[in-house]
């Protein structure tokens, strides 16, 4: 095994306090309302939502790879605005990797506008090698098309998390 490390930034036009509630404290509520072409469901296997809350995230036939995971909230400070989670089941786990933990940290924007999703993913690869260039850009890729989906979804529904 080998550990690998993708990052990546995404400024969001949105204010840091609204994509939090949406993005993290609700996701489960609105991913699939918001990606009902990706996302099925999500359901709170254990737990309250917060740190130690397992959630089974469905995805429809469009995703074609895997079904399902399953993740466990390992960190949600929403005074830094923190957000941490290990997969524990399903998704790239036994695919292409055998753990991966991914870490979203919103902050401010710089130019006062919006705010700065830093995300951050970490993983050990089932072989002796890293992930390749597409594999971890398609993981990126994913992540911030979710976060993606939130911007627009809350730039159309203004007073939704206000």
């Amino acid at each position: 095994m080998v550990t690998g490390t993708i990052v990546d930034e995404y400024k969001s036009p949105i204010a840091i306090e609204r994509l939090w509630r949406a993005m993290v404290v609700d996701a489960h509520n609105l991913m699939p309302k918001i990606l009902p072409q990706i996302i099925s469901s999500i359901e709170i296997l254990e737990g309250d939502g917060g740190v130690g809350t397992i959630k089974k995230l469905t995805f429809t036939d469009a995703v074609k790879e895997f079904s399902y995971f399953s993740d466990r909230v390992e960190v949600m400070d929403g005074e830094n605005h923190v957000f941490k989670y290990s997969v524990v089941e399903g998704g790239l786990v036994g695919l292409k990797v055998s753990s991966y933990v991914t870490e979203v940290i919103l902050t401010p924007a710089n130019d006062g506008g919006g705010c700065l999703a830093k995300l951050k993913i970490e993983y050990e690869s089932l072989g002796e090698s890293l992930l390749s260039e597409e594999d971890a850009a398609k993981i990126i890729s994913g992540t911030v098309a979710m976060v993606k989906a939130v911007d627009e979804y809350l730039l159309e529904n203004f007073n939704a998390y206000a």
